[in-house]
């Protein structure tokens, strides 16, 4: 009887206890209720008297501000009254997602007064020029083949778009913004992402040991289908555009894209290069120019290219040379045909190289007179940091496949691709991240969605092997008795 007396005992206490806590939850819920009712009464009476405007909005948003805090303070009493485990979850910080804290590196500011200088968002409602560009960015980081599947994509990460910094739309609204948007919104914000990067790369050293700001000059050509392109004429029964782009190679940031048709030729678009003074521009010999080179050389840059056969000219000195290096003669020349004469009437210099790799001779043209012949064969040979730059941009980017046939969405999407390089060139420096623009690149495409820390992401975790010792292993082995 008295064990029985002691357990009755306790399930009274139990129960008196509960209601105590029922009791409680519901005054608080009430003074919840109470204050809210309580907030509105002041409005009403505010909008009735006669005070004015500005000292009405400052008295309210005092008391909106102590009455949040308050109903902030009850409503947390309750959940922790209710869940052990609430105040956890209440306390715990959630990172953003990978691809919103991508797009915050981007100068939001800047991309709209560009936005607002072309009328981007003329007459639009809800599909922005920046929701463009963020869904562009994410079907060239994912390399997606169509619109199809980038709404797809989408689609299936819909509870996700508006904390991603992005915003749904079927795949006619973005196939019309491609059609319609004007592409010089990209094109000015990638070079303004241009002018970012190089200052952020401007303290990095170089291969070479050169004081000169040293550039690389080149073009490449993406092939179009010409039945779906017929605007891109390249030949008679294909189509082409070409990239031209000059890197400055401290990061290999480019500095100067130009879009044109694929029958332009490579120096037709140097003219329109900036020269910068003291400035080293390496090209090859498709840029054998001399009135172009004249203009650089008034200019007080320096150019370093290789030199074609078929140049007629006379050498004046010879200076000596050490072959363990490579090196077969350094000459100072003049050109003797009277038409080259005219165009670049100064002294040249002639240094002629073995490439033992190669097993050829490589003929350099340069009207640099002080640094070593060996730094200029070290410099022609860091130009092939160009076509690596090509090569990664059409092997890593959606630059050979495009998602409309127009010449604004073809273009638009070149320029966008070449902001997502610059976002990554961008990131890698400023956070010191050792892996290739590759990885990075494809780490960003796994966590796209996850909410990590954005240099987080971009760490290899240590493999966890475990180890099992002699009496671990299960594997019956032969010849042991």
């Amino acid at each position: 009887m008295t064990r029985c007396k002691i357990k009755f005992k306790k399930m009274d206490n139990f129960l008196i206890s509960v209601n105590i806590l029922t009791i409680i939850c519901q005054i608080e819920y009430l003074a919840v209720r109470l204050t809210t009712l309580f907030s509105d009464i002041i409005m009403i009476f505010f909008r009735k008297t006669e005070r004015s405007v500005s000292k009405m909005y400052s008295e309210l948003k005092v008391f909106w501000y102590f009455r949040t805090i308050y109903v902030n303070r009850l409503t947390g009493q309750l959940i922790n009254i209710n869940t052990n485990e609430s105040e956890n979850i209440v306390s715990m910080p959630r990172q953003p997602f990978v691809f919103a804290q991508f797009l915050n590196l981007l100068p939001r500011f800047e991309f709209q007064r560009l936005v607002n200088k072309y009328k981007g968002d003329y007459r639009t409602r809800k599909f922005k020029c920046w929701n463009r560009l963020a869904c562009m960015m994410v079907a060239q980081i994912r390399q997606e083949n169509s619109l199809r599947d980038i709404d797809l994509f989408f689609n299936a990460h819909s509870d996700k778009l508006y904390h991603a910094g992005i915003k749904q739309c079927p795949k006619s609204t973005l196939a019309d913004a491609n059609e319609r948007r004007n592409h010089l919104i990209y094109e000015e914000f990638a070079k303004s992402l241009m002018r970012r990067a190089r200052t952020i790369y401007s303290q990095t050293d170089l291969a070479i040991d050169v004081d000169n700001a040293v550039y690389a000059l080149d073009a490449s050509t993406i092939d179009l289908t010409l039945s779906l392109f017929p605007w891109a004429e390249f030949r008679k029964t294909k189509g082409a555009i070409k990239l031209h782009a000059m890197i400055d190679l401290r990061g290999n940031i480019p500095t100067f894209p130009v879009i044109t048709d694929g029958k332009v030729h490579d120096v037709k678009a140097a003219p329109f290069v900036p020269i910068e003074p003291n400035g080293i521009y390496v090209v090859d010999r498709g840029y054998v120019d001399f009135s172009w080179l004249w203009s650089i050389d008034q200019a007080r840059a320096f150019f370093v290219t290789r030199m074609k056969t078929t140049i007629k000219w006379s050498r004046v000195i010879s200076h000596p040379v050490d072959k363990s290096l490579g090196l077969r003669c350094d000459q100072e020349i003049l050109l003797t045909t009277a038409r080259l004469k005219g165009l670049y009437p100064k002294r040249l210099r002639r240094i002629s190289f073995r490439d033992t790799e190669q097993d050829r001779i490589l003929v350099f043209l340069t009207n640099n007179f002080t640094l070593p012949a060996d730094v200029i064969a070290a410099l022609y040979k860091a130009r092939w940091e160009i076509e690596l730059f090509f090569k990664w941009i059409k092997q890593n980017l959606r630059v050979k496949t495009f998602y409309g046939t127009s010449p604004n969405a073809v273009k638009t999407q070149i320029w966008i691709s070449m902001i997502v390089y610059l976002l990554l060139a961008i990131i890698k420096e400023r956070y010191k991240l050792e892996p290739s623009l590759s990885k990075l690149l494809h780490f960003l495409e796994i966590n796209l969605f996850e909410q990590k820390k954005l240099t987080d992401i971009f760490q290899i975790n240590p493999r966890v092997i475990e180890k099992q010792g002699k009496e671990g292993y299960i594997q019956l082995n032969l010849f042991e008795y």
